[in-house]
């Protein structure tokens, strides 16, 4: 029988292969660099910010009984409910240690404020899912806290490391707030296009799901009334066909709704960018004003 403690490091290992690039750690180097920091307290707290993404991805695929992530089987289909969510149960637990060694208070504030918002978000998600009635204040709620909220604390705390002035780590919290908004919207869009087979993600699995992201809160909010009691039966009752996504996608494109998703996610880009203002212009701000770009540009 396979060891407890060697089955952590393959299941961790497992989702960051599936998950691609780890963006939010690479916030926190990149912030901490941007204020002129030269220690090496960053690297432990980007080790954290990635234990608590890694921990809510296990967890989420469970809860979401997700057979895969990003193209990939998932952990939970893999070794089972079970192995993945003690496995994230033991990655939040390190990340708390490592916070706890790192010794700021400010930065345990900020990392353990966020852990307990993205858990929030996702019971909120768990709310509006099937529900029609969800309008856009309530999905942004959603995405801010289950996704945005990460962004925002691995962006923050590269500031406080570097003893910078308030203003300068509020910036990089709104940079960070308003570039998780930007990812979770285009994020959204992607799994209603075909263009998302080639980034080795599937197609339609917040559909199958019933989530109401952003391009369908836009689309009910058009639907007539044959429409509607489409939307009423896919989303919220879950009866869903074959060919039931090819309709989902053609009335999300007559009523605009992912182009206007995608505009909602330039337009929280920008705020993003315009955060960074009151930096100097310097080759790491460059790199994360292209951040941005490319959080977009996965939309087309």
């Amino acid at each position: 029988m396979q060891s407890p403690v060697a089955l952590i490091p393959q299941l961790a290992g497992h989702v960051v292969a599936a998950g691609g690039k780890r963006l939010r750690p690479m916030l926190t180097l990149a912030a901490a660099r941007l204020c002129g920091y030269e220690g090496r307290r960053h690297l432990g707290l980007a080790t954290c910010v990635e234990f608590i993404h890694t921990a809510t991805l296990l967890h989420d695929d469970v809860v979401d009984d997700s057979a895969l992530r990003r193209g990939l089987a998932s952990a939970n289909t893999v070794w089972g409910n079970k192995p993945s969510v003690l496995v994230g149960d033991f990655l939040f637990s390190r990340a708390f240690e490592l916070m706890v060694e790192d010794g700021s208070l400010e930065v345990l504030a900020i990392l353990s404020r966020a852990s307990s918002t993205i858990a929030e978000g996702e019971v909120r998600q768990l709310l509006t899912s099937n529900d029609l009635a969800t309008g856009e204040a309530a999905y942004l709620d959603v995405i801010r806290a289950k996704t945005a909220e990460l962004f925002a604390a691995a962006c923050r705390i590269g500031g406080v490391v570097a003893g910078r002035p308030r203003a300068e780590s509020d910036a990089l919290e709104e940079y960070g707030m308003s570039l998780g908004i930007a990812f979770q919207l285009v994020d959204d869009v992607l799994d209603y296009s075909a263009r998302q087979a080639t980034l080795g993600k599937t197609i339609g699995d917040d559909f199958r799901e019933g989530k109401m992201t952003l391009p369908v809160v836009l689309a009910v909010a058009r639907a007539d009334a044959t429409e509607r009691a489409f939307w009423r039966r896919t989303i919220e009752d879950l009866e869903q066909e074959e060919r039931d996504l090819d309709e989902a996608v053609a009335l999300l494109t007559a009523h605009d709704a992912l182009t206007e998703a995608t505009d909602r996610a330039k337009a929280f880009g920008q705020q993003a960018a315009r955060a960074l203002d009151c930096f100097p212009d310097s080759p790491i701000k460059r790199i994360l004003l292209e951040v941005v770009d490319f959080c977009i540009e996965r939309a087309f």
